[in-house]
């Protein structure tokens, strides 16, 4: 599903990626480790067109992404849930679900209509607040609606940029739930978390990433490749 080749970035004179390169198969969540500022960011940023890549491939269910803008990487089948959440201001919970179905303008309406409903099924919450400015959730609230948001489109693939970030222990429980219900409906997720123990529980396979360049990577299920990643990360 998601194919990274020797990726190579940049921002201005600083190399962020240096050669790059993991895999996530159909239905598979893949962990993304590493402390901060390594650039595990940067690399969802460059597979959604937010970063233009220097060098190096992309492919997403065997499309080529070089050079395409990130609403038509969307189109093809991506979605990005960003750290900072992305909520539009002055704008209601529904109104900025409904943003989501730019990524599908050839579908029908009542084919978005009930993308819509399934999403607030999915999220009750959001339901009850559907008419409140999305701005005034709480940060729990506001990352669920920024996963719905890319969940009412045609998403194939998600990356996930620290979903848990700031949240009370009750909400982290929802949010990794909610990922298992996205990985059980088949959906490839490559999951950039803090949590990492948690993380690996949901997680089939990981890769750490330091300075750039992916420096280990391990089966999820494997006492002896967590031990490894929790040295790689704690070092």
């Amino acid at each position: 599903m998601l194919s990274i080749e020797n990726l190579h970035a940049h921002y201005g004179l600083s190399h962020v990626l240096q050669g790059v390169s993991l895999h996530g198969g159909p239905g598979e969540v893949v962990g993304l480790f590493g402390r901060n500022g390594v650039g595990k960011t940067t690399i969802l940023k460059t597979v959604a067109g937010w970063v233009p890549a220097t060098s190096g491939s992309v492919r997403l269910d065997g499309a080529d992404l070089a050079g395409r803008t990130p609403d038509a990487i969307a189109r093809l089948g991506l979605g990005l849930v960003p750290e900072d959440r992305r909520i539009f201001p002055g704008l209601s919970v529904e109104e900025n679900l409904r943003l989501g179905l730019l990524q599908c303008p050839a579908r029908s309406r009542r084919e978005n209509e009930a993308a819509i409903g399934r999403a607030f099924a999915r999220f009750p919450r959001l339901a009850e607040r559907r008419h409140q400015m999305g701005t005034t959730l709480s940060g729990g609230e506001q990352q669920m609606l920024a996963m719905a948001r890319v969940m009412v489109g045609t998403a194939k693939l998600l990356l996930i940029d620290e979903p848990t970030e700031g949240l009370a222990p009750m909400i982290v429980d929802e949010i990794f739930a909610i990922i298992g219900d996205l990985k059980r409906a088949g959906l490839t997720i490559l999951l950039v978390e803090q949590n990492i123990h948690r993380a690996l529980d949901i997680a089939d396979r990981f890769y750490a990433v330091e300075r750039g360049r992916v420096t280990l990577e391990g089966d999820a299920a494997s006492p002896k490749d967590r031990a490894r990643l929790m040295e790689t990360v704690s070092v």
